[in-house]
């Protein structure tokens, strides 16, 4: 069965992951694995002492956007604007006036330029310093903003089919305020948007996987989760995407997907459930298992690949 005809029975049967196998981008990304001591470096680095908790609206804010935009200069991304920077007002929580927070934004080209985009979107603030202890906060969310790094170093190295814009978005913690910034005043149309997948703690084991949100929203994507998570090193979960009665098991507006998905805008959510460390002083990188969290950024790349060779079939509900 030539390519075309493959894609064809594809769309006919709905088996939305055999189509695949075509994909240079992600036979490529079967078989490479991150680099897992550059990936625990830079954990150390963004959720270090000296980043003070990166509390939106701050110096330290300000401190982490300098080492992210020298780490994309150094992978070789482009911002999607003239610049990395993308400025919006925030009220910061407990404040009593607006002030500026910043999202980070860059690009890397597709083949297929004037196609679907895919929006990958980490929060790179954190709650800063409370009752004189810094919280570094490594796995939320210091873990889910070196993710995207990672990925982005792979897909450098391997084009995507389409274009993927890296979204590090500020002020998560206030209130996704980042991330609905983004939505309202969007720098590429949203309906070129096909799809937000978006990581937010991403690096601690303490509950034994790596959950994926969202399919309950979008039936068309479990296939494609269920296809790469087979051949995953970490034991990934899908759910936390439906109210079930229990608070904050529904995990749909929890982080900034939220934004997207009030736009309409289909999602995947990659998260571990929190942990004893969430939102205290304990959130450190010594607690990661390094195993674990590149587990999770290679099964994440896969996913990518995969949902870039799928974007043109995916539909909005």
């Amino acid at each position: 069965m030539d390519s075309v005809s493959l894609r064809r029975w594809v769309v006919a049967t709905g088996v939305a992951a055999s189509c695949l196998m075509t994909s240079p981008a992600l036979m490529q990304a079967q078989t490479g694995a991150v680099d897992r001591a550059r990936l625990m470096a830079r954990l150390a680095a963004l959720s270090a002492d000296s980043m003070q908790g990166r509390r939106a609206g701050t110096a330290d804010a300000a401190r982490a956007r300098v080492w992210l935009t020298n780490e994309l200069r150094r992978i070789g991304v482009k911002p999607l604007g003239s610049t990395f920077e993308a400025p919006f007002t925030m009220r910061a929580r407990r404040a009593t006036a607006d002030t500026l927070g910043v999202n980070l934004l860059a690009r890397i080209a597709g083949r297929r330029a004037d196609g679907p985009v895919l929006v990958l979107s980490a929060h790179y603030d954190h709650v800063g310093v409370q009752n004189g202890l810094i919280h570094n906060g490594a796995d939320d969310n210091a873990s889910g903003t070196v993710a995207l790094l990672a990925i982005a170093e792979h897909l450098m190295a391997h084009p995507p089919e389409h274009d993927v814009v890296f979204a590090f978005f500020d002020a998560e913690e206030a209130g996704l305020q980042g991330a609905r910034a983004f939505v309202a005043q969007p720098p590429i149309p949203l309906s070129r948007i096909a799809l937000n997948v978006n990581l937010d703690m991403v690096a601690r084991q303490d509950g034994g996987a790596i959950w994926v949100a969202g399919t309950a929203h979008t039936p068309s994507l479990a296939p494609l989760v269920e296809t790469v998570a087979r051949s995953a090193s970490v034991m990934v979960r899908v759910g936390h995407d439906r109210p079930t009665g229990k608070p904050g098991d529904d995990w749909t507006g929890s982080s900034d997907h939220g934004a997207f998905h009030a736009a309409n805008i289909p999602f995947l959510y990659l998260g571990v459930e929190d942990h004893a460390d969430y939102h205290k002083p304990g959130d450190d990188a010594d607690k990661v298992d390094p195993a674990f969290f590149a587990g999770v950024v290679n099964f994440a790349t896969r996913l990518v690949a995969t949902l870039d060779a799928a974007l043109p079939q995916l539909r909005r509900p």
